[in-house]
């Protein structure tokens, strides 16, 4: 028997059977039975916007997939550009191919000169880093008008390799501007994690040779935030592509997406929560503020995963290698007490309250030397791998431009009266 819904219009008896496909309905079939009547969903949680073969989310099973890959084997045996080109791509490279992504990233690094004296030095010395970067990527476009051609394929795949190889330049960029320091060019003898380092923290050495834990470290972290099906800022992408606007203004659309506090600042919002509770015998007080609704727990629950988020696992033990590092945060011992006493409290299981991604990667970017503005930022270098994915996959779909409805609740009609007999 068919998998299938019906539903019946009350007010003239009419009914219409309405397939369940890939877990989902069409919406027309529902729209001639009921023409004119608009389901009202206002933050998209229960819509299905489009069909997607990039990323698989179950967040009842904490699982997570890319391209039907789990995300803890990615981690583990992968790297970013090889998961870049995944989420792309649909299969992994090849050696050949690999090699010929790596060298097309590698050498694409490079940022125009006038991109970085004309835009990035000219905003104000102290200016938050996630802004020059989304007015930068926005800016990319009247550098390349080429890519307006968002249907040729080698024009499309030209924007794809400057968008991931210049981000980390941009980004690195971004934060030697705002604290004073000098733009430094990439390093092309170095891998994409390793060259990204490099433009952050070099100062006056020759050559720039970063602690491998910490770039494997912020590698697998690049891995986990490649890409996360449909949210916020994977929305904006396709959104404002579906309009065929260029790339680079569709990727500033989904950076600034991603600027909110809401999306992109939860792991800063993780760590001034651990600097507020401040030490560990401050942690059962806290728990029980948030519990009466005193304090916010950040970094726990999610709106997609209703279990363990797959990738806090695997982000917790990253944070012991670089801690073995860096030297322990105490933070972190906080963070570890934190998720113990939350975990082992039935207000927050019942109510599948678990770390989420958050939790534990602002402790990791805080150990590596990152102030707490470029943390948005670390999180937008890697998902341009994903907006990227699905903006090429929107295309090919040859997809109707976005165009929501809504419930109208205003006034009914009225007529005009002139101003003087208001």
């Amino acid at each position: 028997m068919a998998e299938s819904v019906t539903i019946t219009d009350n007010r003239t008896g009419e009914s219409v059977e309405v397939p369940i496909v890939n877990g989902g309905v069409d919406s027309a079939a529902w729209s001639k039975l009921m023409p004119g009547t608009w389901f009202y969903d206002p933050s998209f949680s229960t819509t299905a916007a489009a069909e997607s073969s990039i990323t698989e989310l179950d967040g009842g099973a904490g699982i997570l997939r890319y391209r039907g890959y789990p995300i803890e084997q990615l981690a583990e045996q992968s790297t970013y550009l090889e998961v870049a080109y995944l989420l792309l791509n649909g299969e992994l490279p090849t050696e050949t191919q690999m090699a010929d992504w790596s060298h097309e990233i590698t050498y694409h690094t490079f940022i125009h000169e006038n991109v970085r004296k004309r835009f990035m030095e000219g905003f104000h010395h102290d200016a938050h880093p996630m802004g020059i970067l989304v007015s930068t990527l926005a800016a990319l476009s009247t550098f390349y008008p080429d890519a307006k051609d968002i249907f040729d394929l080698e024009s499309r795949q030209k924007q794809i390799i400057r968008l991931i190889a210049k981000m980390p330049t941009i980004a690195a960029g971004a934060h030697r501007h705002s604290v004073g320091m000098p733009f430094v060019y990439p390093d092309n003898s170095l891998d994409f994690t390793s060259n990204f380092l490099s433009m952050m923290w070099r100062v006056a050495e020759p050559n720039y040779e970063p602690n491998p834990v910490l770039a494997k470290a912020l590698d697998v972290l690049f891995i986990l935030h490649a890409d996360h099906e449909q949210n916020c800022s994977t929305t904006a992408m396709r959104v404002v592509g579906s309009s065929h606007a260029d790339p680079y203004s569709s990727a500033a659309a989904a950076a600034a997406a991603l600027y909110g506090p809401r999306h992109g600042g939860a792991n800063e919002a993780v760590l001034r929560m651990l600097n507020t509770i401040g030490t560990l015998d401050n942690v059962d007080d806290y728990v029980k503020d948030v519990r009466e609704g005193k304090m916010v727990l950040q970094g726990f629950g999610h709106r997609v995963y209703k279990n363990y988020d797959p990738r806090a696992k695997i982000i917790k033990k990253i944070a012991y290698d670089v801690f073995e590092v860096t030297g322990k945060n105490e933070l972190l011992d906080i963070a570890l007490k934190l998720e113990e006493t939350a975990l082992a409290d039935d207000y927050f299981v019942s109510r599948k309250l678990y770390p989420n991604v958050d939790f534990y990667s602002g402790l990791i970017y805080q150990a590596m030397g990152f102030p707490i503005e470029m943390y948005t930022v670390l999180f937008a270098i890697p998902r341009m791998a994903g907006w990227l994915a699905h903006w090429s996959e929107m295309l090919d779909q040859n997809s109707r431009i976005a165009r929501p409805r809504q419930l109208y609740t205003g006034s009914g009609v009225r007529d005009y009266v002139p101003i003087a007999q208001r």
